[in-house]
């Protein structure tokens, strides 16, 4: 059987950086497409085309150049900025997932699909704890999107055969590619602002309690429900998958056990409004049971992590 060759639509993000150096660092076949060349270094040798996921043309032609057996389509307007420029989002959050699914469907070496979901689809109904099958009333063009790309991947799994997979993701934190304008950037962003010359800003309330997960745990959900039985998956539209859930003031405070002269402000802007519709934590007993879901990393091992690896950059530049 000729090799699997994974296709990361949107390569050149957050996630799509950090999948594609786990996959090539596994030994798989990557290539890589984007509207922007890749600039992780260990990305630059890899193939790679810049095609947007709206021209469905260009999206089947390189498919078919490089026989790509599995796709990950991580493209996607996200919450913030999704609600600066609402149509373009809806646009290329719509029309690109339909894209992805139509040639999976048509085209017979296509045989699994990743398309992450998010916190997003939920609304103050949902409650504290979001349930699996919680009410979902997104009140974010990025939380509408998601909620009705999972009805659709539902559709084409149920209706067209396409094996198309989807977790629920939490806000994630990495340190390979920035953040793409998310509501949960914060918990990014305030890593590079540990030199103690001025106090970080943060655009959430000091109290306002998000799911989150480490990059590491994003990308091993990925691969995760992938290579698990189809059988086993009784959810056709998106997994939950939690890891960890804190409010801006217990990540500070972490950060202080490592550098002690960190300093904070709060400013909340639009993005509080978004949040605070957005459940602490997501129950994901349905992962965990289908398809052993088990996050690895929890508070303090992330923000361990996030400052030995901003300390590793800094002495390589």
């Amino acid at each position: 059987m000729p090799q699997d060759v994974h296709c990361i639509i949107g390569a050149s993000g957050q996630l799509g950086t950090e999948l594609a150096v786990a996959l090539h660092n596994a030994g798989e076949r990557v290539v890589l497409l984007d509207i922007k060349a890749p600039s992780f270094s260990a990305l630059l040798g890899l193939p790679f085309e810049k095609v947007d996921v709206r021209d469905q043309a260009a999206l089947s032609a390189a498919f078919g150049t490089h026989r790509v057996t599995h796709v990950y389509h991580l493209a996607a307007a996200l919450s913030a900025r999704g609600e600066q420029e609402p149509q373009w989002a809806w646009d290329l959050n719509m029309k690109g997932l339909l894209h992805v699914l139509d040639l999976a469907a048509e085209m017979e070496g296509i045989r699994q699909v990743f398309w992450p979901s998010s916190i997003a689809v939920f609304g103050p109904g949902s409650g504290p704890v979001a349930a699996q099958s919680a009410y979902r009333l997104p009140s974010t063009v990025y939380g509408i999107s998601k909620n009705v790309g999972e009805h659709w991947c539902s559709w084409y799994h149920q209706h067209r055969g396409v094996d198309v997979r989807s977790v629920r993701y939490p806000g994630l934190i990495g340190t390979l590619a920035p953040p793409g304008g998310g509501t949960t950037d914060y918990a990014v962003e305030v890593f590079d602002h540990l030199d103690g010359t001025a106090p970080y800003t943060c655009f959430l309330k000091a109290d306002e309690k998000l799911p989150m997960m480490h990059m590491d745990d994003a990308v091993a959900a990925a691969l995760h429900i992938l290579s698990a039985p189809r059988v086993s998956l009784r959810c056709t539209e998106a997994y939950n998958i939690n890891a960890m859930s804190f409010a801006p003031e217990e990540l500070f405070a972490e950060i202080r056990r490592h550098v002690p002269a960190f300093q904070a402000r709060y400013a909340p802007d639009f993005r509080q409004n978004i949040a605070a519709g957005w459940p602490d934590m997501l129950n994901d007993d349905m992962a965990r049971e289908d398809w052993g879901w088990s996050p690895k990393i929890g508070l303090s091992g992330l923000v361990r992590s996030m400052i030995n690896a901003r300390a590793v950059r800094s002495v390589a530049q």
